[in-house]
């Protein structure tokens, strides 16, 4: 399964260095990532609140879960945003 993981911060390189343990983990990509993150996931230039940019990333990169790290994008709706196309 490929894996989006939005964030950049020590929370989502510990949560990224887990994923990446997991046999069902195929991809791992990091939005935006850091330096950490590059070793373990595939960095993604962007921002997170940027709703129609990671919308286009989960479509193109064939992602079956996003792990969001701040809280951010949870509260600017993230979730909501995506429920819409259910």
């Amino acid at each position: 399964m490929n894996i989006l993981v939005l964030g950049s911060g020590g929370r989502e390189h510990a949560i990224i260095k887990s994923m990446s343990k997991s046999e069902k983990s195929s991809t791992i990509y990091a939005l935006p990532g850091n330096g950490g993150t590059s070793l373990l996931a595939k960095n993604i230039a962007g921002d997170v609140n940027d709703f129609d940019l990671i919308k286009k990333v989960v479509i193109e990169k064939n992602i079956s879960m996003v792990f969001v790290g701040p809280e951010d994008p949870i509260v600017k709706g993230i979730y909501d945003y995506f429920k819409l196309d259910d």
